[in-house]
């Protein structure tokens, strides 16, 4: 009988450390928000969203996962992509009257009840998932907290600036928080690999991510998740309209919720 291997202490604390960072940049970015320096706060959230793809895949790597790590995963996302996004937006954009807090209230209370959702409904969740249901947190929360680092650009300035953005951020927050918790199917980040074209596509995407991270912040991450957001919505609708099969029919290829790394493809 083959006995069974248990991961180091030292690996286990790896991926539970990276979303513990999670948590430092979703702090600091509500701290930073506070202060005025937006920019600084854009930075947190994308270099949390990076620590929050990194930790669970660390964890199967290093076969260190549990049920420990996927609580904490949970809690941390609730905060770096629930709270700090929201209140980012209304730091930067909307504390012009004395209601706009609620618009706060509101993303916080979907990303949290999505996170809850899952939580419950996690057990059998299946590995190879392709689609969630509902637009995951890290998505809505990241696509706010770019807003500010997209008005800043020549881009915005040159085509958009003269849109009504308070008017369309007190539209915008509420879509992203009932997204969270509807059941449209949003597609899923593709595993790594090089033998399947959706392991190649998903490594891609990696890599044009981590360029554009570099190269053009301000410009990439805010459009392409409001494309994102869409591409959910009008492949829901042609699917109704076409009456197509809907991808989250109970045939394994689903993720209910925001699974912990440890439970994503």
């Amino acid at each position: 009988m083959a006995r069974r291997r248990f991961p180091r202490p030292s690996m286990v604390m790896l991926p539970n450390g990276l979303t513990l960072g999670n948590l430092f940049f979703g702090i600091y970015a509500i701290v930073s928000a506070s202060r005025g320096e937006h920019d600084q706060a854009g930075w947190c959230i994308v270099l949390g969203g990076f620590c929050d793809a990194l930790d669970g895949r660390i964890a199967r790597a290093t076969n260190s996962g549990s049920a420990f790590g996927e609580e904490l995963d949970s809690l941390v996302d609730a905060i770096s992509f629930g709270l700090a996004p929201a209140l980012m937006i209304y730091f930067a954009e909307l504390n012009k009257t004395k209601w706009d807090w609620i618009f706060v209230f509101l993303f916080a209370s979907c990303a949290v009840m999505r996170l809850a959702r899952f939580n419950i409904e996690q057990a059998g969740a299946e590995t190879k998932a392709k689609y969630f249901t509902g637009l995951p947190s890290p998505a809505a929360g990241g696509t706010l907290a770019t807003y500010y680092w997209f008005s800043q650009t020549p881009l915005y300035q040159t085509l958009f600036a003269g849109w009504p953005w308070e008017t369309i951020l007190r539209w915008l927050m509420p879509t992203l928080s009932f997204l969270m918790i509807s059941n449209v199917p949003y597609r899923a980040w593709p595993r790594f690999s090089l033998r399947t074209i959706d392991g190649a596509l998903g490594l891609l995407l990696l890599v044009s991510s981590v360029v554009a991270l570099f190269l053009m912040p301000r410009e990439f991450f805010f459009p392409v998740g409001v494309s994102y957001v869409i591409i959910g919505i009008v492949m829901a609708v042609l699917r109704g309209v076409l009456d197509l099969p809907n991808p989250l029919d109970p045939d394994g290829l689903s993720v209910t919720a925001d699974a912990p790394e440890d439970l994503r493809s």
